[in-house]
């Protein structure tokens, strides 16, 4: 073996090693190759290769997070409250004034709360009976003169056509007035405004 094949063998088997030392898999099946050849007498030793290694392509993926924006529906809740009807009152607690055929009374009412009565009353006589539903007070009348019965009907009320609290017997029917006492007629009067709620039941 000449002297340039030992060094060219010297060379290489250092390489070997250096490359041996860096942990490169696939350069130590290289140098195992290199130190074959170089070990066989009268060959010719091939240039070194160098496997270089790719570098691991990263991908950044960048995720944009979606909004949702949520509506949220506030039901508004409304509380209706009812009035109780008042004891011993046969009328709805929203009316004003109460009025019972049957049982001969009457009432004025605020708010579903009595003010005032019962009150003993006189309704209309069977011929000429007192309408019967809910009404409401059209005018008042301090000393009214009936000229179709030819009779004063003082704190005259009224809540229908011809018909209306006012002073009167409490003894005899009506002509389909209701009949109410001195003092009953004048609270009435003084109570009751044009637009209130009459009641009348039977």
């Amino acid at each position: 073996m000449t002297v340039k094949k030992i060094v060219l063998t010297v060379c290489s088997v250092a390489s070997a090693l250096v490359l041996t030392a860096c942990g490169n898999g696939t350069q130590q099946a290289d140098v195992q190759q290199v130190a074959a050849t170089t070990a066989a007498p009268g060959t010719t030793t091939p240039p070194a290769t160098t496997t270089t290694a790719a570098a691991p392509t990263t991908s950044d993926t960048s995720v944009t997070p979606s909004s949702s924006s949520s509506k949220t529906t506030t039901k508004k809740t409304t509380t209706t409250t009812t009035k109780a009807q008042a004891a011993g009152v046969p009328c709805a607690a929203t009316v004003d004034a109460c009025v019972d055929l049957s049982a001969r009374k009457a009432w004025l009412l605020r708010d579903g709360e009595v003010v005032y009565g019962p009150v003993q009353i006189m309704p209309g006589m069977p011929n000429h009976p007192t309408p019967v539903g809910t009404f409401r007070v059209s005018s008042k009348v301090k000393d009214y003169h009936s000229r179709e019965f030819d009779a004063p009907m003082p704190n005259s009320v009224f809540f229908q056509p011809g018909i209306a609290f006012h002073q009167g017997s409490l003894s005899k029917y009506s002509h389909g007035c209701i009949h109410l006492s001195t003092g009953a007629s004048q609270k009435f009067f003084s109570t009751l405004s044009p637009g209130d709620t009459v009641q009348v039941v039977r």
